[in-house]
């Protein structure tokens, strides 16, 4: 029997490991009686043993697509503690960036190196560094640093890659160079650098020396390793340190003045040190009140700054409009320390739902006078790039990153005809970027969204509205076409007499299978489009909503719960009256949620889109439902459907896709009616409609 100890595998690690398609596994387990038995999960989800999955793999030569890393990670994972994998990999990634080149493995001196680790982690340790000698250092501990984060991303917030070049950017672009530049190297801190994706970014720009802290002693360790790891230009040292510790209550970097400060603190957290750093001498322009912690941040990145050095943050919306941050605020502006505030659109990072914001500031350079009231520019990435639908999450970075460095580009330039606070050239702003006069912003709120401040734009509206209507044009055509066809529809005047029969009973009859959705479990719905190992999820609210997918589930998770996955072609019907409905799936799988069912048909009997245009029928939910309420539930299993031959549902199932084509392009139609009015009555309250002659 196997060890009750043995490492376990899902057939998604299965097929992963042996570099297939999960379908291929199951394939596998299928035709081959060999194929080993399950040694733990369920039968939906069951979970296999590595060594015998292994054996069986070589045996039957399945083995052409594996990789070293892909063999690893599951063992990584039966540590089954999220600290130790992350210690055993900063420790890899340590013993990696100095190891000798020689293949010695690991001895009583070598875990002597590996302080608090346990005998299997020591043991993995080893094989990740014979991996990094075949592989790589630097690939094999990024691929499991990205592993760790993928399994923990519940836990541990990042900052998106793009995001954080975007952020290095910035401060590189805005950075005084007359007035840090004393013959050293530059000095990049993240006073909360996790696992160090904001100076890794950095690095990119400058070769800088790169240091961070932060209160979690896993993340600091990893970020640490990672640090260490990173590319550097020929005879170049690396100079990295990632430290443990709370950067507001007891900083261990408070030595440092950097030039460039790069942050992502933590959001909404109360207990950040409020009674204990009440006379704290970073709070230059006020002491944080309790409910605004990320003003204390603000307040200690500026600290740690260099004359002349910049701040990148990235904070929630409500930074910039709390009623309690206002003085503060107000010093900011007053001072010349806070240059610019972008609103970024929802979806850069989490929570993605929200539209955050990266605030740049800028210390006074050695010999130059601080700057005084004059304009902070404000840039409206939410309005520049607005979401078309709710599972518009991920926004093109390209176009962002050009977009936002476009309104900052002129930052610290002194040119004629310019903002000299602000260096910016008036003339060129693009569009949904304003240069507001400070004296403008200091009022009883000091609101600093840039929503609030700039105005619709005007260029771009012609070609936008022409684009617009071109689409509504050929969506009347379309509708013109589609409605002739089903107007020439001839419907007689009598229902036809044919037995009716339910769902259920198709169903005893295997005509068709039904599985119903389920609740997901606490913690394992992300916000957004899913990724490579992902799958959308939809709910009851979205369908209430605009039936767009707003959350999504790992592959692994949704196997692991037996969620129902609907694929192309599946029929979904929503089970509440409020949001019935039913239609043939088009598209990616998606996973299901409470009160939402699917139905697979067996193609020589039902016919599909017959089978869901019957279901849909307002009739069919009202005799079906369990009460009258508007939120009863409707039992699936009581919807009817007419017995006819194979030949005349697919007769009436074409009829049926044509009706459900109307309706998709008369919702479309009436969403984009409904911004061409909006555009126009902004356009016109604007004043652009040329003058009458």
């Amino acid at each position: 029997m196997t060890s009750s100890r043995a490492v376990q595998v899902t057939l998604a690690e299965i097929a992963r490991l042996a570099g297939v398609g999960r379908a291929a596994v199951s394939n596998w387990r299928r035709r081959h009686d060999s194929f080993p038995e399950r040694i733990g999960g369920t039968d939906v989800s069951p979970q296999f043993s590595l060594t015998e999955i292994e054996s069986w793999l070589r045996d039957n030569n399945k083995l052409k697509n594996a990789t070293g890393r892909a063999w690893l990670w599951p063992q990584v994972e039966a540590l089954g503690s999220r600290d130790e994998a992350g210690r055993a990999i900063a420790t890899a990634g340590r013993l990696m960036r100095g190891e000798p080149t020689s293949r010695k493995t690991t001895s009583a001196a070598g875990q002597a190196e590996m302080p608090g680790l346990s005998r299997p982690a020591q043991k993995l340790v080893s094989q990740m560094l014979e991996l990094g000698r075949r592989e790589g250092a630097r690939e094999t501990f990024e691929f499991l640093l990205r592993r760790w984060l993928d399994t923990n991303v519940r836990q541990i917030t990042t900052t998106p890659e793009p995001l954080a070049r975007l952020m290095a950017d910035l401060a590189f672009r805005t950075l005084d160079r007359d007035g840090t530049d004393d013959g050293s190297a530059l000095t990049v801190l993240d006073p909360a650098c996790g696992t160090g994706h904001l100076l890794a970014a950095a690095a990119e720009y400058s070769p800088a020396v790169l240091e961070g802290c932060d209160n979690d002693p896993v993340l600091a360790l990893l970020a640490d390793a990672r640090l260490g790891l990173l590319p550097r230009p020929s005879g170049i040292e690396p100079a990295t340190d990632a430290e443990t510790g709370d950067s507001l209550r007891a900083d261990p970097l408070s030595e440092t003045r950097a030039d460039v400060a790069l942050c992502n603190p933590p959001f909404n957290e109360r207990d950040w040190g409020y009674e204990e750093l009440a006379t704290d001498a970073r709070w230059a322009h006020g002491m944080p009140p309790r409910t605004e912690p990320e003003l204390a941040w603000i307040q200690h990145c500026l600290a740690r700054l260099r004359p002349g050095g910049v701040a990148v943050v990235l904070l929630p919306p409500a930074v910039a409009t709390r009623k309690a941050g206002r003085r503060i605020r107000g010093s900011l502006l007053r001072t010349g320390l806070l240059r610019a505030v972008v609103a970024l659109p929802p979806g850069c990072a989490a929570p993605h739902s929200v539209s955050l914001q990266l605030w740049v500031l800028r210390t006074p350079a050695l010999g130059k006078p601080a700057q005084g009231s004059g304009g902070l520019l404000l840039a409206d990435g939410t309005s520049r790039f607005p979401k078309v639908t709710a599972r518009d999450s991920a926004p093109d970075w390209e176009e962002l990153g050009a977009f936002v460095r476009s309104a900052l580009d002129a930052v610290g330039a002194r040119e004629d005809g310019t903002d000299e606070s602000l260096g910016l050239h008036k003339s060129a702003l693009p569009e949904c970027v304003a240069s507001v006069p400070v004296i403008d912003l200091l009022d009883d709120e000091v609101d600093l969204t840039p929503g609030r401040h700039i105005a619709p734009a005007s260029s771009g509206d012609g070609p936008r509205l022409a684009e617009s209507w071109d689409e509504f044009h050929e969506l009347v055509a379309d509708l013109g076409g589609t409605g002739r066809h089903l107007a020439a529809l001839r419907l007689t005047g009598d229902e036809a007499a044919v037995p009716f029969t339910t769902v259920g009973e198709l169903a005893r009859a295997g005509a068709l299978t039904l599985r119903s959705g389920q609740q997901p479990v606490g913690g394992t719905v992300s916000e957004g489009r899913p990724g490579e190992d992902g799958v959308s999820l939809l709910t009851v609210p979205d369908l209430l909503l605009d039936g767009e997918p707003r959350g999504w589930l790992a592959y692994e998770d949704a196997e692991a719960r037996d969620a129902l996955i609907a694929e192309a072609g599946d029929i979904v019907v929503a089970g509440v009256s409020r949001a019935f409905s039913a239609w043939v799936h088009q598209g990616p799988p998606m996973a299901l949620g409470p009160q939402l069912h699917a139905l697979r048909v067996h193609p020589e009997q039902l016919d599909a889109w017959f089978l869901a245009g019957s279901l849909r029928a307002p009739a069919n939910a009202r005799q079906a439902g369990t009460h009258a309420s508007s939120s009863s539930r409707v039992d699936v299993r009581k919807l009817q459907v007419r017995q006819v031959p194979l030949g005349e549902q697919r007769h009436y199932g074409e009829a049926f896709r044509q009706v459900t084509a109307f309706e998709g392009a008369v919702a479309r139609l009436n969403a984009l009616g409904t911004d061409l009015v909006h555009d126009l009555s902004d356009a016109l309250a604007a004043g652009r409609l040329p003058a009458a002659e």
